[in-house]
């Protein structure tokens, strides 16, 4: 019989060896120091022989209620081995049936449709916020008033909108379930009322031509990084979503020796999914030239003043235009509207082409790819409309940089 000073103390020799308890019970001590308990028994005439675990993380003791499981197995005519295997093949099984196990399976499955960023966002909120109340939980037993718990928890700590967006995941995820046979109803569905409404309402934006102009040459006049200041004209001109600009890269830049310079945004970074070549006027062009001396040397066109390999902080264009005395105003997002209101006021014949600009998605696919390639020369035309109109009389990008930096 062992004790727990012997199976504590006995060192590894130059071959493995068995140190013999009582019932079959042994510890299989290797070369390399390593302890297993092993049991050697009979089923069926045949000799078998199953690993129990390591020691020291299990014991003597247990490793002998572990021996004594097995032959109370034997003595009911089961297989040790394949009682174990068995119960391994359940624990994983229930694993993959709790809220979080189904949840990682609907994210692993719609990860590549998302960018990068969203996909991110999507799993830190149910890890933040879900898991930990939900994660473990078998997801074909959860109701409705434990979701609404997670909801309101949320919510009460000032975050309204997260609190929607973390029911809409939540909703899908059940729906995954149900698709899937392991849940029979939507819990999350049936909380959608009980969150306290939001007023809706659009972000703020300037969509007269002379207050924008009036509101980014302020912007321009505030000290800041170079980088920062010609990230927001260039994003003023191209009318795109602030991420798309910050993950803008040189090599996704081209033609700027020619007559048609384009930036060509990769489906993968796009909302929509969909690759989008914004034709850039003089004046981006001359913004792009402005930057290559700060970040040329690097991937991103706009990267972090700190850490060239991040893009540009999300919050310091808005932060910018906040110091500028816009807060509340216009944000980033707002050249877009801006763009809207007032290139389809001075050009409403155009407004398919103005949408398509946007990169907003067409009703009918196959008529808007058939427009993107058809009205490749009028978007350019109306990009240097929009430049000219916008930066008349504005200072060239390359004054920007010896202005007073933050």
């Amino acid at each position: 019989m062992l004790t727990d000073a012997k199976v504590r103390n006995v060192k590894p020799a130059d071959k493995p060896f068995r140190l013999t308890d009582a019932g079959g019970l042994f510890l299989w001590v290797t070369p390399a120091g390593g302890k297993i308990w092993r049991l050697r028994y009979e089923y069926q005439r045949k000799e078998k022989l199953i690993s129990l675990g390591p020691y020291p993380e299990i014991p003597l003791g247990q490793a002998r209620e572990l021996r004594d499981e097995a032959k109370a197995q034997l003595r009911g005519g089961k297989d040790p081995s394949a009682q174990r295997k068995l119960d391994r093949v359940k624990t994983a099984t229930a694993t993959a049936t709790t809220f979080e196990g189904v949840a990682r399976d609907w994210h692993a499955l719609l990860r590549p449709t998302w960018t990068e960023r969203h996909a991110d966002d999507v799993i830190k909120s149910l890890e933040r916020a879900a898991f930990p109340v939900l994660g473990a939980l078998p997801i074909g037993e959860i109701e409705p008033p434990v979701v609404v718990g997670v909801l309101r928890a949320v919510e009460a700590g000032g975050a309204p909108e997260t609190a929607r967006r973390l029911r809409q995941r939540i909703s899908a995820v059940f729906a995954y379930a149900i698709a899937h046979g392991l849940a029979k109803h939507d819990p999350a569905h049936l909380a959608r009322g009980v969150l306290a409404p939001m007023k809706k309402g659009r972000q703020p934006a300037i969509t007269q031509l002379e207050p924008l102009r009036e509101m980014l040459r302020a912007a321009e006049a505030i000290p800041a990084h170079p980088v920062t200041r010609l990230a927001l004209r260039f994003l003023a001109l191209t009318a795109v979503r602030p991420g798309e600009l910050r993950g803008a890269r040189w090599d996704e830049i081209v033609g700027l020796d020619g007559a048609s310079p384009l930036w060509e945004i990769p489906a993968e970074r796009m909302k929509m999914k969909v690759a989008h070549a914004v034709p850039l006027s003089r004046q981006a062009v001359a913004v792009i030239e402005a930057t290559r001396p700060f970040t040329a040397r690097h991937p991103l066109v706009f990267p972090n003043s700190r850490h060239a390999h991040h893009p540009l902080s999300e919050n310091a264009l808005g932060y910018l235009l906040n110091r500028a005395g816009y807060h509340g105003h216009h944000v980033p997002h707002g050249f877009r509207a801006s763009f809207s209101s007032v290139m389809n006021e001075a050009f409403r014949a155009d407004r398919q082409i103005i949408d398509l600009m946007l990169a907003h998605s067409p009703k009918d696919e196959i008529e808007g790819a058939y427009n993107r390639a058809l009205h490749a020369d009028r978007r350019r035309e109306l990009a240097q409309a929009w430049a000219d109109m916008l930066l008349e009389g504005f200072p060239n990008p390359s004054d920007l940089a010896p202005l007073a930096r933050r």
